[in-house]
């Protein structure tokens, strides 16, 4: 079964590189025909994952309907595009199998990934990929763990599977939900431990941003269905605990760059962002209790500093564990 990649970011290219490996063949879409260029030519993405060569099996294409012509295809989209894209290219989608390839929840609907393809391609089966990884790690054949979440568990065990290589290995759930949400929600967390190591509050401070951070997530992902098993694997827990700590993490990368007060590249996609401010409107839509999500958020909407912020969770009221 052919397989696409629509979206030549880094971790979409790292993806391409990975299932091209394994000797089948693979089409990695891009938009934009000068970066399709460039990638024929040098066959790599020097743009967004330089230094990784790709197979003889990866065919880069920007022809939008010779890449949907796979059964199987990979949306590697940023998370607040995914709508627009998939909108754009409803027609060609229809039918396929749609593996969402980002994280985040939609400012404008707060839906995520699976649940937008849903919506929008009503007639496809739809799944993500999701879990803690970084776009270098995959690409160099290190050993990496992702979840596989679909609804329809026979179709998962034929895509986890079709999408296993010998560095990247798949475990499945049909927990949809909190495999949304748990990718989604590490962002947010990752962003407030850059801000308060960025503060100079110190490894301490993190790991307790962290553990309350974890504690916010499975309150909200619970409410809304999912499984806390769920948020405990590979997609909640375990993406959480990469991204909190390494720079590699956009999103740490940025909330350090908050606390700092320095500014931070704006052509860098930070899905933790736009999804803090759906989080924190969504917490108070269920009136769950999520004081670091909202700390957050008024952050990136200036209504309140870092320095405000960590004042007002540190002066909240004690509380048993």
């Amino acid at each position: 079964m052919s397989v696409s990649i629509l979206g030549a970011g880094a971790f979409g290219t790292a993806l391409a590189i990975s299932l091209a490996r394994t000797g089948q063949p693979v089409t990695l879409w891009a938009r934009d025909r000068d970066h399709t260029s460039a990638m024929q030519h040098t066959r790599e993405n020097t743009k967004r994952l330089a230094g990784h060569p790709f197979p003889a099996t990866l065919t880069v294409s920007d022809d939008i309907n010779a890449a949907t012509n796979a059964q199987t295809l990979l949306i590697a989209t940023p998370m607040q595009k995914l709508a627009d894209f998939t909108t754009e290219h409803a027609d060609r989608l229809s039918g396929k199998t749609l593996v969402a390839c980002c994280k985040g929840i939609d400012l404008a609907t707060n839906r995520g990934p699976i649940a937008t393809l849903a919506h929008i391609c009503a007639g496809s089966t739809t799944a993500i990929l999701t879990g803690p990884s970084f776009a270098h790690d995959i690409a160099k054949g290190l050993p990496t763990a992702l979840t596989l979440a679909c609804a329809d568990d026979k179709i998962g065990e034929q895509l986890q599977t079709q999408l296993s290589t010998d560095n990247l290995r798949l475990y499945r759930t049909t927990d949809t939900i909190g495999a949304e949400l748990g990718g989604a929600l590490k962002n947010v967390i990752a962003i407030a431990c850059g801000a308060t190591i960025g503060a100079g509050l110190g490894e301490s401070a993190r790991a307790a941003v962290m553990t309350r951070g974890y504690a916010e997530m499975q309150r909200l992902a619970q409410v809304l269905g999912a499984k806390p098993q769920t948020l405990s694997g590979l997609s909640g827990f375990g993406d959480l605990a990469l991204t909190c700590t390494s720079e590699q993490s956009r999103n740490y990368s940025f909330g350090l760059s908050l606390g700092r007060n320095e500014p931070f590249d704006p052509n860098i996609t930070v899905e933790g962002a736009k999804t803090a401010i759906a989080v924190s409107n969504m917490a108070k839509m269920h009136n769950i209790d999520m004081p670091l999500a909202s700390a957050v958020a008024g952050i990136l909407l200036q209504k309140i500093t870092v320095s405000e912020a960590m004042e007002a969770l540190l002066s909240r009221p004690l509380k048993k564990e």
